[in-house]
């Protein structure tokens, strides 16, 4: 099968033919050597999707996106997402984000990171504007006491959380410490929805690289397991009320 050989997700290979996603000048490149293609035209086709990518915001960072997964987000209708460990991507302040790549890249250097952070805060003009999708974000409580960087930076975090939960797309809600043991233990995941044909598609981030998850069994236990987290979360006016409680206890002196 062509995704297997080019090492793509079958969502992202439906996408590409169908011409709702642009490949990357280097997935070009492969499906180009896959099908025999002889240099000129293989510089051609990358060519021309390097001018087609204008106009993707997220082809401006390529060098940090390099997966397929936002340009999936961009064209999700319904983001569910559950986080056990730290603020999801999609709700971070910069602040916060700048501490977060710190600490799991330490290796990067300071232009690579401010380019990170920019990159990390473009995603959320995904949230924005009529065709926004919903998001549906569970959290950790753990997550809203964790001190991060600097006297005062997660209480503004908090802050930001609670801003975006009051816009009419965004449900947040948090899973209290006293539910214990619960399905969502073994890590955190997002799982994609779109308004056409295509199917959901999984998506778990971790250190080894991206997972994308699309057999049809796998997404649904997936979707079973958000289900069976939001079925002991609190309510989302329960939620803020945690929150903004929480943040007290990051204010500064």
């Amino acid at each position: 099968m062509a995704a297997h050989q080019l090492g793509w997700s079958r969502s992202k290979l439906n996408r590409v033919e169908n011409a709702r996603l642009l490949p990357s000048a280097e997935d070009i490149g492969n499906a180009c050597d896959l099908y025999g293609v002889d240099s000129s035209g293989k510089a051609g086709l990358i060519q021309l999707g390097k001018d087609a990518g204008k106009r993707g915001w997220w082809t401006a960072y390529s060098d940090v996106f390099t997966g397929s997964y936002i340009a999936l987000e961009s064209e999700a209708t319904a983001i569910r997402m559950w986080e056990p460990t730290l603020v999801p991507g999609l709700l971070q302040s910069e602040d916060y984000a700048r501490e977060i790549i710190c600490a799991t890249r330490p290796e990067l250097a300071s232009p690579d990171i401010d380019r990170r952070v920019d990159a990390r805060m473009a995603r959320k003009i995904n949230l924005l504007g009529s065709h926004a999708p919903t998001v549906h974000a569970l959290l950790d409580e753990g997550i809203l006491h964790k001190p991060v960087g600097s006297p005062g930076l997660t209480a503004r975090q908090l802050d930001h959380i609670l801003q975006v939960a009051a816009w009419p797309n965004v449900t947040i809600q948090v899973l209290p410490l006293a539910a214990g043991a619960h399905g969502g233990m073994e890590g955190g995941f997002s799982v994609l929805s779109f308004d056409d044909e295509d199917p959901d598609v999984g998506y778990v981030e971790g250190p080894a690289g991206d997972v994308y998850v699309e057999a049809t069994d796998q997404v649904r236990r997936l979707m079973l397991t958000f289900e069976r987290i939001l079925n002991i979360c609190l309510s989302p006016e329960k939620s803020a009320e945690l929150i903004t409680a929480a943040r007290s206890e990051h204010d500064l002196p």
